[in-house]
């Protein structure tokens, strides 16, 4: 039995996610980061950095934070929603991008254009273009592809997973998926997959997954 610590967000849906993909029993366990449960001191013990999500693996013992780790972990463990070979390393490159880039990028989106409006001029024009740069590069990635990664027109995995909720949230980016149209495909292919919809509404349901 796996204990997922998350919440109602995007880093938090990329493991739920693919725990809904993996069909493994687990246990979520709501961190209300609005209620700043992320500082108790029992949850600041699995994940010391005080971000959502966290696992704990009670088979093996394991317990992680950062869902890059967790599911990079969960995708070995189980065999699955991943790839071998060159392209194992593509996958890791692509998830990294999301860790590294697209996340963070949009979460200053989320937080100058959204939130707090009007603040910093200077903050929501280098965020807003940043987004824009991001969602070109995926768009180009996704020329001829179903999928991130992998061979031909590509595999779902982990990688898509950890990208896909953070695109969810296109109109809180002011991004219009018609620009681009690759994004917006692949958006709405995840989109229909029940275990995606299962995942997006742990650890309860907020809203309907937003249109393309």
């Amino acid at each position: 039995m796996i204990d997922l610590y998350t919440w109602t967000t995007p880093n938090g849906r990329k493991v739920s996610i693919l725990l809904e993909e993996l069909g493994v029993p687990y246990t979520a366990k709501p961190i209300d980061i609005s209620k700043d449960e992320q500082f108790a001191p029992d949850f600041l013990k699995i994940a010391p950095n005080n971000r959502i999500p966290a696992i704990v693996d009670h088979e093996t013992g394991v317990h992680l934070m950062e869902t890059g780790a967790i599911m990079l972990y969960l995708a070995q463990k189980y065999d699955r929603f991943q790839v071998t070979g060159d392209e194992h390393w593509r996958m890791v490159e692509w998830l990294m991008w999301q860790m590294g880039g697209l996340g963070p990028m949009l979460g200053q989106v989320h937080h100058f254009v959204k939130y707090n409006p009007g603040k910093s001029e200077y903050a929501e024009e280098r965020y807003s273009k940043e987004a824009q740069r991001l969602y070109k590069v995926l768009n180009t990635r996704l020329e001829g592809r179903d999928y991130v990664v992998g061979e031909g027109t590509g595999v779902y995995t982990i990688a898509d997973m950890a990208t896909w909720p953070w695109i969810s949230r296109h109109d809180w980016q002011g991004i219009n998926l018609a620009d681009f149209p690759n994004v917006r495909d692949w958006y709405t292919r995840i989109a229909s997959r029940p275990a995606v919809q299962r995942g997006y509404d742990v650890p309860k349901y907020v809203s309907d997954i937003p249109k393309a």
